[in-house]
């Protein structure tokens, strides 16, 4: 079981490196945020996947990021 807190809080900060895909066992999209780290864009998503990951509740998170 992942947490929605700890995914969120690694999207806001760390999201341009896409350290909150690896938290989340998506290997290949957190590969795809680093290499395209340099252009600023997986910063930008990664801040809005992390504040996504932040509202929603602990069952909508689990169901749909984790249990796929």
């Amino acid at each position: 079981m992942k947490s929605r807190i700890v995914a969120g809080i690694l999207g806001i900060l760390l999201g341009s490196l896409g350290i909150h895909k690896f938290y989340l066992g998506k290997i290949g999209m957190g590969i795809l945020y680093l290499i395209f780290s340099w252009t600023g864009i997986p910063g930008i998503i990664g801040l809005i996947e992390g504040i996504l990951y932040l509202v929603k509740s602990d069952e909508e998170f689990q169901a749909k990021y984790v249990n796929k």
